[in-house]
């Protein structure tokens, strides 16, 4: 099973090559916290985040 890792850039948690939000590959495999968004539009919080896309983000890198 390949492992979570969080993008450097945006932060959201994949697995894979390259991350599926901003399409960087600069990722950190220890991350602190995880947060769902699936709302974007809605949620306070992803707009304070500045997250406009529907996934799992790490809150701290």
């Amino acid at each position: 099973m390949a492992k979570e890792k969080a993008c450097k850039t945006c932060k959201m948690i994949y697995e894979g090559e390259s991350c599926p939000s901003c399409g960087k590959k600069e990722t950190s495999e220890s991350f602190k916290g995880k947060i769902e968004i699936t709302n974007p539009e809605k949620s306070e919080l992803a707009q304070k985040l500045k997250i406009n896309k529907q996934g799992i983000y790490a809150i701290k890198l």
